[in-house]
């Protein structure tokens, strides 16, 4: 029976109280690498990562590197990708081992949801699992089609499901909207801000600051997939960590039109590790940290070349800033850079901010940086970091 021992979530900034709504430099694995970090607060250890959704930027391929380099976790790690939604979401928790981190992302509507397992803490088991073909809706190399009978689909997916599954009445529901959850729920059970792969273990989220248990039930057109959620044992405490920022509307902005710049695969296999993992380097007998890493020459004219890489803080000050009015191929404009100095080691890197509009941060603003995709060169999404603004009223909970 696995245990949860911590749960993160995270909403985008932009949208409203209904409906969340991803940055033009969010994706996926962005959000799954929020949600992680915010569930990898308390320290947990991590031995596998399984990350569902349906909207993974890389079919071939893996996101698999992006992932761990910006959750900070060891690259050998197990790495699964699921494609699915709510149902798949509920299906590995539930057969999750201790130390797997399960995380759910969602774009339409936007959010995402890590929960780490472990050998104590809240108890949760399988209660159903149900498996139909009703495909209402479907998609065929990026294009959606939907049958649009939306009677079919309750009546003979999601009733039909409920009753195949032989379970009590839920006290939560993911996958369908609140107003339909809450006609089949028990009790008055809080709306959640994602119907994908990260609904279900939105509602977990929930269970769990309630201490509520019973059935949680997930759907997804006529599969079914349900857990127990059952009490806390072994003394544990289940941190519940929430980095959901109050809604605000996306800002206006022109994305240019234009040729892309080419991607080179060669440089970015070669800044991969020190731009995707925020890492400096140190060479031998220097306290000195350089940012990007770099060979150096010494007095004597000799190249060194052995320099480790150092973590850097994800905290820092808004040293000087600009914003670019210039339209510029493939990207939204207008667009802020600001170079931050970063907290205690001497370091200052120029990025992109995110989560404000254009012109909204000044000089002395605190914040973090936060992985985003900078851009999409050949198809293929590129990573860095960008910096995002405190909220003063969430600064504590941020600066964490």
């Amino acid at each position: 029976m696995p245990h949860v021992a911590s749960i993160g979530t995270y909403l985008p900034c932009w949208g409203t109280d209904a409906a969340r709504v991803a940055g033009d430099d969010e994706d996926a694995i962005t959000l799954a690498v929020e949600a992680g970090r915010a569930a990898l607060a308390d320290g947990g250890a991590v031995e596998r990562v399984v990350v569902v959704s349906r909207d993974l930027p890389l079919t071939e391929g893996s996101n698999a590197a992006v992932l761990l380099a910006g959750l900070g976790l060891d690259p050998e790690l197990e790495v699964v990708e699921r494609l699915g939604g709510a149902p798949a979401a509920l299906d590995a928790l539930s057969s999750a081992r201790p130390r797997t981190l399960v995380i759910g992302a969602d774009l339409e509507p936007a959010g995402g949801v890590a929960v780490l397992t472990g050998d104590a803490g809240l108890a949760i088991r399988t209660a159903a699992r149900i498996a139909r073909s009703l495909p209402v809706r479907t998609r065929d190399a990026g294009v959606v089609h939907d049958y649009g009978d939306p009677r079919l689909l309750h009546e003979r997916g999601l009733l039909a499901s409920l009753v195949a599954a032989w379970v009590q009445t839920p006290v939560m529901l993911a996958g369908v909207g609140h107003d339909r959850a809450a006609e089949l729920c028990s009790g008055d059970p809080a709306p959640l801000p994602t119907v994908g792969a990260s609904s279900g273990l939105f509602a977990l989220a929930v269970l769990a600051e309630t201490g509520t248990s019973g059935p949680l039930l997930a759907v997804e057109q006529a599969s079914l997939s349900g857990i127990t959620v059952g009490e806390v044992s072994g003394g544990a405490q289940v941190g519940v960590h929430r980095r959901e920022p109050a809604p605000r509307p996306l800002p206006d902005g022109e994305r240019t039109p234009g040729a892309d710049l080419p991607i080179s695969l060669a440089a970015y296999e070669r800044a991969f590790e020190a731009k995707v993992r925020w890492e400096a380097g140190r060479h031998p007998g220097s306290d000195e940290l350089d940012f990007p890493p770099r060979y150096r020459v010494g007095d004597d004219s000799t190249l060194s070349t052995a320099y480790e890489r150092v973590e850097l803080p994800r905290v820092g000050t808004v040293y000087t800033e600009v914003t670019v009015q210039m339209p510029v191929p493939g990207l939204v404009t207008p667009y802020s850079l600001v170079i931050v100095e970063l907290d205690d080691v001497g370091v200052r890197a120029l990025v992109k901010v995110t989560g404000a509009p254009a012109g909204g941060v000044w000089i002395g603003d605190r914040g973090r940086l936060v992985l985003r995709r900078v851009a999409v060169r050949s198809g293929v999404p590129d990573y860095g970091y960008a910096f995002e603004p405190f909220d003063p009223a969430d600064q504590p909970e941020a600066a964490a």
